[in-house]
């Protein structure tokens, strides 16, 4: 499988985040890596600048937009949490979370 785009992880991660415990982004990508059947080359790809692995980036990228849209919190660098709001947008059963959806929410568009 290929590596899923930031969107695409946007409601896996949400969901992973409904236990209602805090999350480190480290593990949180390797439990979506999991999710998605990554390989272990998957993994491990680098960015073009080398910086870090794919994966990783994209499950970032992933964590900016959900925050802020006011669907997560940064407990602390790296470590998030689901807001009630996250809570009720899970609950409300989205097939899809994506930049489109999340420009309901005016801190997003702001």
């Amino acid at each position: 499988m290929a590596i899923p785009d930031f969107q695409t992880l946007m409601l896996p991660l949400l969901r992973l985040l409904g236990d209602g415990a805090e999350h480190r982004a480290s593990q949180a990508t390797d439990e979506l890596s999991d999710v998605f059947g990554l390989t272990p080359e998957e993994r491990q790809e680098p960015l073009a600048s080398g910086s870090q692995p794919r994966i990783r980036n994209k499950v970032g990228w992933a964590c900016t937009y959900l925050k802020k849209a006011g669907l997560i919190e940064s407990q602390a660098r790296g470590v998030y949490a689901l807001t009630p709001r996250g809570r009720s947008v899970l609950d409300s059963g989205p097939e899809r979370i994506d930049m489109k959806y999340l420009e309901r929410f005016p801190e997003y568009v702001a």
